[in-house]
């Protein structure tokens, strides 16, 4: 990866150093066979004593069944045994390494992670902090690209890896991103330093990933267009969303602060939040008619039905409490406003979850 430098075990390093340490002592063990076959009492009489009596001085073991009776045959012994100190420093030295690269690729994300339908968060800040804390708290899993490592500490701090899949990587580095299982996300979040960065990311994501959902956070909400061109599902202009609630807070509070607490997860059984829930085969609402569904949650679980997205021609349509004889199919959205307790007992007795 340009720029970021990770740390990777030396296999053929190591591998070249156990060559070089067995070949010596099958050379070292061969001129012992030599040196011991024609002295008298000798013990070491074949391959397979000379390696017995190699394990049992490398491993300080001395059964004393197998020894050198030649002076030259000693010397190599005495070398066998000082070298046992080598030899164990370096295994030890070795397996400490390995171990040491395997945490630290997962500490860097690099041994990938089995999230799926999760956010896949490119660019960390304190922004995406807070877009995460409610995801997190939505029972939303997350997947987090920073190029800063020192942003990993701080990310580990607030987030459990259950949670929380951390990637170092530099964000142009599509082949690694796919250690974030980017193509079973459900959505990409762009969020990038300005909107001129974050157009020309789209455009190069876009080449690699082309059927991914994206989203991104633009300070000029003029520009939409141009991101929505590019491929950009949803565009959100942080200004415009701010510039909204603030002119509700001046002349209707109340519904400025029951507004905002609407796009938010609910922390406590009496907050409220918006939530939405696909409609599957063996969902009870599924045939049915929008206004007998209203009546039936707010009845039963005391939640609000507020609207209905159909896919209509490949698009979604958000149908805002529609009025007539619409009805409810499977694959459509249910958009309710419900709060803490609303949303149990809708799953308890409907067993039916949010999300899309």
């Amino acid at each position: 990866m340009s720029g970021i430098h990770v740390r990777r075990f030396n296999t053929k390093r190591a591998l070249i150093i156990l060559s070089v340490v067995i070949l010596t002592y099958v050379i070292l063990l061969a001129i012992l066979i030599d040196l011991e076959k024609d002295a008298p009492t000798h013990k070491i009489n074949s391959g397979l004593d000379a390696a017995w009596y190699l394990l049992e001085t490398l491993t300080t073991v001395g059964y004393g069944d197998m020894l050198p009776v030649t002076y030259w045959g000693r010397i190599i012994g005495f070398a066998f045994l000082l070298s046992s100190l080598g030899v164990y420093g370096l295994i030890i030295g070795q397996i400490a390494n390995f171990m040491n690269t395997l945490q630290e690729n997962k500490t860097l994300g690099l041994s990938g992670t089995n999230f799926k339908n999760h956010v896949v968060m490119i660019g960390w800040n304190d922004f995406g902090q807070s877009v995460i804390s409610h995801l997190v708290g939505a029972g939303k899993q997350v997947a987090v690209i920073t190029k800063d490592r020192n942003n990993i500490e701080i990310i580990r701090e607030y987030y459990k890896e259950d949670k929380v899949y951390i990637l170092y990587s530099d964000y142009s580095n599509f082949d690694l991103l796919e250690k974030s299982n980017i193509r079973d996300a459900s959505i990409i979040f762009v969020n990038l330093n300005d909107d001129t960065e974050k157009l020309v990311y789209i455009i190069n994501i876009k080449k690699n990933f082309p059927d991914l959902h994206y989203v991104v956070t633009l300070d000029n909400g003029n520009l939409k267009g141009t991101f929505q061109a590019a491929g950009v599902m949803y565009t959100i202009s942080k200004n415009e969303i701010s510039s909204k609630l603030l002119a509700s807070y001046i002349y209707e509070p109340d519904v400025a602060l029951f507004s905002e607490e609407l796009i938010a997860y609910a922390h406590e059984d009496h907050e409220y939040d918006m939530k939405q829930v696909k409609v599957k085969q063996d969902n009870p609402f599924a045939g049915m008619f929008y206004e007998k569904a209203f009546f039936d949650l707010k009845k039963s679980c005391n939640v609000i039905l507020i609207g209905l997205v159909k896919t209509v021609n490949g698009k979604r349509k958000l149908m805002k409490n529609p009025e007539g004889s619409v009805k409810i199919e499977v694959e459509d959205y249910m958009v309710m406003m419900m709060d803490g307790k609303g949303e149990d007992r809708l799953q308890k007795q409907f067993h039916i979850h949010e999300g899309v």
